[in-house]
């Protein structure tokens, strides 16, 4: 499993023991990125960081939420920055995707009243996928937690609009970081919020990741919601077009490093030996750089073999 999510594990107010404690800092900090929008960009700092971002759009009947961030107690936050800004009623939660770090909040909006949507791949892969990233050695405690996360219960294939009052949402699902991811995406405002299909200045958890799928994916992201348009991302702050072309850029350099790794005859630790050096020659600025380099180097190596193990849709079909 990719260090990064245990990284997540670890830092995520998971359990009531640690949440009780009164932060020094918030789990987020709440960025306005249109008239009507927010994300919260999650606070390394807190002693309960949020482990991800998020954020919500308020129309003039009811609020969408975008993800849920890795704890119920980031929720609860989340929750009070909503009421502080209006009393209508939460309409929808979207989950951009399965991962732990983005839908832990999940039951604290559907206490709420909001209907949680999301790809059709997430209700199984909320339980199953989460299990299995946190391992075969997983407490007890752990293992009932993820087992609770609240599924969604609205599902759709590419995707689908949502309306809380005026204005469309629109929310559109994209192969690369899953199989089962989704950006929500509000045109009048010119903002869209990509969840990890977005890292902005920062390598990505490639563990259930299809490179070129995301690739393409960014691609066509770009092309319909370029210019003008603020980015939020999964992870990392709040970025523009420039942002996610050297994102896209980043994911085009890693699979060309192993691409011609791999003409060299390497495999495995020796491939990682030519890769790693030269992405931290071209990304150190980068965060998780270094405990990432050479598993992102591994995983993109196992992908481009054809051996990477992905998450399957029910039934027991591939996902990209």
């Amino acid at each position: 499993m990719v260090r990064l999510v245990l990284a997540l594990v670890a830092g995520a107010c998971l359990s009531g023991a640690h949440c009780a404690r009164a932060p020094v800092e918030p789990p987020f900090t709440l960025k306005q990125v249109a008239p009507n929008a927010w994300a919260a960009i999650d606070n390394p700092k807190s002693p309960s960081p949020a482990s991800s971002n998020a954020g919500f759009v308020i129309g003039n009947d009811g609020v969408t939420v975008i993800d849920t961030l890795g704890s119920l107690e980031a929720a609860k936050h989340l929750l009070v920055e909503i009421r502080r800004r209006t009393p209508l009623p939460l309409k929808f939660v979207i989950n951009s995707h399965y991962h732990l770090d983005h839908v832990a909040g999940n039951a604290e909006f559907a206490a709420a009243g909001a209907t949680i949507l999301a790809q059709r791949n997430v209700r199984d892969w909320i339980h199953t996928e989460n299990l299995r990233l946190l391992g075969p050695d997983i407490s007890p405690e752990l293992k009932a937690l993820a087992e609770s996360f609240v599924a969604p219960t609205a599902l759709y294939e590419d995707g689908v609009n949502v309306y809380a009052g005026t204005g469309t949402i629109q929310v559109r699902s994209f192969p690369g970081h899953t199989g089962g991811d989704s950006i929500v995406v509000i045109p009048d405002s010119r903002v869209a919020f990509l969840g990890d299909l977005f890292w902005r200045a920062m390598l990505p958890n490639l563990v259930d990741a299809s490179t070129q799928p995301w690739i393409d994916s960014l691609a066509t992201i770009l092309d319909a919601n370029g210019s003008g348009f603020t980015f939020v991302p999964g992870h990392g702050d709040v970025g523009d077009a420039s942002d996610l072309v050297a994102f896209r850029n980043y994911l085009v350099t890693l699979r060309a490093l192993v691409a011609d790794a791999r003409t060299q005859g390497k495999s495995g630790e020796a491939l990682a030996q030519i890769v790693v050096p030269r992405l931290k020659e071209l990304y150190g600025g980068w965060e998780f750089i270094e405990p990432l380099a050479k598993d992102s180097a591994l995983q993109t190596e196992s992908e481009l073999r054809g051996t990477k193990r992905v998450p399957m849709m029910p039934g027991g079909g591939a996902r990209d």
